[in-house]
């Protein structure tokens, strides 16, 4: 008698819910008029968003939309699979490969496989062939299923496939989730692997750096010629005269000889032609150029006789001096 009360009471509540599945409650349409029009925003977002970063996003808000509509539907299983495989799993997969490549990558606009416009053209016919036919037959009369039994491991259920994977296949259970850690792990190497591996240098390790380059003084500056960044050698204006600002006035100004070398470096004695026709060298040479003269001797014994000047021994040394600094300043 017990039995028989037992399989009466059973299938009194598959009748009841039987029956009940049949018809659409208030909290059921309530949650799809709801999660409907987002999933389809989410979609159409993920169609239309020009950033790669943007797309994936709007793809997650479609499947989190999807899974509570299938847990409505009395498929947890489904919807919570819908959650963390697809969201969870594949959409960082995603996300991983759109580190790896960069968001900011410009699309081809070559065409480089043939005939893939008229293929995606085919391809998008079928599919709405295949959902126009799939909403058709929802519309006539679908036999109700059956509810599973939830802690059955033949029906499918959540409680037995839970309870099968943490019992009996535990160890390849946890080798599969440290499978995926690794991958991705991988990917944010490969993603940023190159940054941070420089060695960071100190000031003095820079100084050093800078000085054992070939270069350590700045470029000279725009308007002018110089044939070298040292500060002891002038630049050179448009009109050929010397830059007063090119020259440190710590430093003594070059000797005349130097600058007549300079200058004729840059008119140009070599077989390409040189900047003397911007620059007008030749006209501003004699106006900036001193010019070295001889000084007199009067008498003494020296090179010229009677050289001296009553100031010295009369071998013109003391004249030859003079004349170097004179030369100098």
């Amino acid at each position: 008698m017990m039995a028989l009360a037992a399989q009466i009471l059973q299938q009194t509540q598959y009748l009841a819910q039987t029956q009940a599945q049949d018809v659409v409650g208030t909290g059921e349409a309530v949650v799809f008029w709801t999660l409907g029009p987002l999933a389809l925003l989410g979609a159409m977002g993920m169609v239309f968003a020009r950033n790669a970063v943007h797309s994936a996003l709007w793809l997650v808000l479609t499947m989190l939309c999807l899974g509570v509509l299938y847990m409505a539907q009395s498929a947890p299983f489904l919807g919570f699979t819908q959650i963390i495989v697809y969201t969870g799993a594949i959409m960082m997969l995603f996300l991983f490969v759109l580190m790896m490549v960069g968001r900011d990558s410009s699309d081809s606009v070559v065409e480089v496989l043939r005939g893939q416009r008229l293929a995606a053209a085919l391809a998008g016919v079928g599919f709405a062939v295949l959902l126009v036919t799939g909403l058709a037959r929802s519309l006539t009369d679908v036999p109700v299923a059956a509810p599973l039994n939830p802690w059955s491991p033949q029906g499918g259920g959540a409680g037995g496939l839970g309870r099968l994977i943490f019992t009996d296949y535990l160890f390849p259970f946890e080798l599969t989730s440290a499978l995926l850690i690794t991958a991705a792990l991988g990917a944010m190497v490969l993603a940023y692997g190159g940054k941070g591996r420089a060695k960071r240098l100190s000031q003095r390790d820079m100084a050093d750096a800078r000085f054992r380059s070939a270069r350590v003084s700045p470029l000279p500056g725009p308007g002018v010629y110089a044939t070298a960044n040292s500060v002891a050698t002038p630049a050179l204006l448009p009109d050929g005269s010397v830059a007063p600002e090119s020259l440190s006035e710590l430093l003594d100004n070059l000797p005349a000889d130097r600058l007549r070398d300079e200058r004729r470096a840059v008119s140009g004695d070599a077989s390409e032609p040189g900047p003397r026709a911007l620059t007008g060298e030749g006209q501003s040479e004699r106006a900036t150029t001193p010019e070295r003269s001889e000084p007199e001797h009067t008498n003494g014994d020296g090179p010229h006789p009677g050289g001296g000047n009553g100031s010295g021994n009369g071998n013109g040394k003391e004249s030859e001096q003079a004349s170097t600094e004179e030369v100098r300043r």
